[in-house]
């Protein structure tokens, strides 16, 4: 991507002071507050948003709400994020001032993972029920990376993603990563997990399954990981998830399928009791895509109050054949 001389002139001035460079550094190693960056910084809220503000204006970095917070993160833009990665990748980590900001983001960092693990261990025993009753996680996981296969793609979105798990398992593949969860509490966790993988090229936000924070024919893969059973309406939720791939963009959803355990539902809040192969090529279809792959994980054992998990791959109907560009990306995502 090209830009005039005057935008990149205005685009240099931003980057081109010491605090303004070191906000980008941070921030290109995973979204932080405003609080976050007066206390790594170690200046005050009006000076440090002033520089978010300059940094803002020249488009190389992004503002989005979660609640009462209001966190910030190197633009989605791969223009941009070019940009950034190229002027921090020469910067040397040994640098005295370096050094300080990345200890103080470790602490930061740090401070996550504890309101994520109280988080974690207070709802740790209803989970554990529930994992209970069917295939080990390890097993899906093992699944997921055989079916997208090993070659490296351009972006993908984890709806649902609560622990940020798929995002940490699929991070070698992806440039660009986002998460999206409404539940503010476990994007606490999400955001501790991917800091302690070292997972810097993804980024988790608040927001709805319905209606994500995201621009639409944007990703090359998307993810729904046993959140299906959880709406109202399901079909709504891939239809949504459809429109935000990019042509011949594939989506993966992992979810139970029919059962009748229905304490799930008044226990544990599921709206759905699992989901059918019929059922859920229709709303594939109904959304514009093709099913094209399924896979079944029994349960151990032979109880009959046991679940079983389902792996339902869809890929776009639509074609880049208008860029030939285009094209050898489609193919790499295939």
């Amino acid at each position: 991507m090209r830009v005039t001389l005057d935008s990149l002139v205005d685009t240099l001035k931003a980057a081109a002071e010491s605090s303004r460079l070191r906000i980008l550094a941070l921030l290109s190693r995973g979204d932080l507050t405003v609080s976050d960056l007066t206390d790594i910084l170690n200046q005050s809220q009006p000076r440090v948003s002033r520089h978010l503000k300059l940094l803002l204006e020249a488009g190389l970095i992004e503002r989005y709400q979660e609640g009462s917070w209001a966190f910030f993160r190197v633009t989605d833009s791969d223009a941009a994020r070019d940009f950034v990665q190229g002027l921090v990748s020469r910067v040397h980590d040994g640098d005295p001032q370096v050094e300080r900001d990345l200890e103080r983001l470790a602490a930061v960092k740090h401070r996550r993972q504890e309101r994520a693990k109280e988080y974690f261990d207070a709802n740790a025993a209803s989970w554990d029920e529930i994992r209970s009753l069917h295939v080990p996680d390890k097993a899906v996981e093992i699944a997921l990376l055989k079916l997208v296969g090993k070659r490296p793609f351009q972006s993908m979105l984890d709806l649902g993603t609560g622990t940020g798990r798929l995002l940490e398992i699929f991070a070698p593949l992806y440039r660009r990563g986002v998460g999206i969860d409404m539940s503010r509490e476990m994007l606490t966790v999400a955001r501790a997990n991917l800091d302690k993988a070292g997972v810097s090229n993804a980024q988790v936000r608040l927001g709805d399954i319905y209606a994500p924070p995201v621009e639409r024919d944007s990703f090359d893969l998307i993810t729904i990981h046993q959140v299906l059973h959880y709406l109202d309406d399901p079909a709504a939720a891939i239809r949504e998830a459809a429109r935000l791939l990019r042509p011949s963009g594939r989506l993966v959803i992992v979810d139970f399928a029919s059962h009748a355990l229905e304490f799930l539902r008044e226990e544990h809040a599921h709206m759905r009791l699992g989901f059918s192969d019929r059922q859920i090529a229709e709303w594939f279809a109904e959304a514009g895509l093709e099913l094209e792959e399924t896979q079944d994980f029994e349960p151990r054992g032979a109880s009959e109050a046991k679940l079983t998990v389902k792996l339902w791959l869809g890929r776009d109907r639509r074609l880049l054949i208008a860029d030939p560009a285009s094209n050898a990306d489609a193919r790499e995502t295939a």
